[in-house]
């Protein structure tokens, strides 16, 4: 931080242009933690969105000092798609910690670590998350942190998939009763509820296709590919399993239409 006082210092004492100094702040926009990893600590200030800690292929080693770098810019760490070891040296360096709260969302297998005083500044975005089974979840799970550290307040309501598609009516006229900007559905095996959704509300709704399912279709890619075949105008899609840039999406057009 002292290289962007100093870049502004240079700027007030007319040392360097307001465009040379453009170009120092954007070159300063990332940092390094040795060799493991770029951080790009100033995405949230661009665009809205924090960046979160990928967890997976690394070492818990790994984990933990891209951590403590962003503790250190940031006040707060997202972790996602740990493992249990990650988990482990987590919990060892920061869960009896006096100046860090630690959440650990086991479904979601995501990890949000701050400052005990510091809070995500919250907007008046306001999401619905919806999964068509009970196996959904753990995406959903992702989306909902995801757009909650964004600021907004997340409605959820679980297991409403076709094969029983009266329990979707009651949760959804509430969601739309509440005044949800936008809504995520979570589904697999042939991924039919999002088009479903969309046909029934006058909202943006993103469909995120999940890795179930199994022959032609196996992995999500059925789901994916009726989502993406989907008539339902409104409806867009997004990776399979891609909780968080589901949250994050939605979190972005549910705070900007809020305003």
């Amino acid at each position: 931080m002292s290289e962007i006082k100093d870049i502004l210092s240079k700027l007030l004492e007319k040392k360097v242009s307001l465009e040379e100094a453009e170009r120092l702040l954007k070159a300063n926009q990332v940092e390094e933690v040795g060799d493991l990893a770029k951080l790009d600590i100033f995405r949230k200030t661009r665009t809205g969105i924090p960046e979160a800690i990928f967890a997976q292929n690394k070492t818990p080693q790994m984990v933990i000092e891209i951590t403590k770098r962003f503790l250190e810019s940031k006040k707060f760490a997202i972790i996602s798609r740990y493992n249990e070891d990650q988990k482990n040296l987590l919990m060892e360096s920061f869960d009896k910690s006096d100046q860090y709260d630690l959440e650990i969302n086991t479904l979601g297998r995501i990890i949000v670590l701050k400052e005990k005083s510091y809070n995500f500044p919250r907007k008046r975005g306001l999401v619905g998350v919806v999964t068509a089974g009970s196996s959904d979840i753990p995406v959903a799970a992702e989306a909902k942190i995801i757009a909650e550290a964004m600021g907004c307040k997340v409605i959820t309501s679980y297991d409403v998939g076709i094969a029983g598609i009266h329990r979707l009516f009651t949760p959804l006229s509430e969601m739309i009763k509440e005044g949800v900007h936008i809504i995520i559905v979570c589904a697999g095996m042939e991924g039919t509820l999002p088009g479903v959704v969309a046909a029934l509300v006058d909202v943006p709704v993103i469909g995120v296709p999940i890795s179930s399912g199994y022959g032609m279709g196996e992995k999500g890619k059925g789901a994916l590919i009726t989502m993406l075949q989907s008539c339902s105008p409104g409806l867009l899609v997004v990776n399979i399993d891609n909780g968080f840039g589901a949250g994050a999406s939605a979190a972005v057009i549910a705070n900007k239409i809020a305003e």
